[in-house]
């Protein structure tokens, strides 16, 4: 009934370290990191940290409202199903309202993202999913790829 999960540990030194984040000469850019699961929420953060990113964490959609209205995020990465409360989709939403050069990268081990996807779509917002569990040099890997185009990293600021 029911079924293993396998999910691949990756000490945190073995983490690969993104240097391009970390120049001198480049801004380090600001992630606002959300997850109702306080565990993933922590250790995302952590691994952005190492890897020369500066990092806000928020436990809820709400939280992460607040937040970017202190600090504007230049990219939010956030899991889809939160509860209870704002979903990430509808916190995606709301903060690309308030902050349109804001990047959005949200994440779900559920099927049932899709629908609120869909919605958000519906909506015009066009959202990349990553699917869990994260592992952290796909994460690197997609969040370098998402401020290619960026002024933040790559192309000096």
């Amino acid at each position: 009934m029911f079924s293993t999960l396998k999910i691949q540990v990756v000490p945190l030194e073995e983490v690969p370290k993104n240097d391009r984040a970390t120049d001198g000469a480049l801004q380090r850019p600001l992630v606002l990191v959300v997850d109702d699961e306080r565990v993933i929420a922590d250790t995302l953060s952590i691994i952005l940290t190492r890897n020369g990113f500066s990092v806000l964490t928020a436990y809820d959609g709400e939280s992460a409202l607040e937040l970017a209205q202190v600090a504007t995020p230049d990219l939010l990465l956030s899991d889809v199903m939160m509860g209870p409360g704002i979903d990430g989709t509808e916190l995606a939403i709301a903060l690309v309202g308030r902050c349109p050069k804001c990047k959005v990268l949200l994440f779900s081990g559920h099927a049932a993202t899709r629908d609120l996807l869909d919605k958000a779509r519906d909506a015009g917002h066009n959202f990349t999913l990553l699917n869990k569990p994260l592992h952290p040099a796909d994460l690197l890997a997609r969040i370098t790829e998402s401020f290619a185009t960026s002024q933040l990293v790559g192309a000096g600021a």
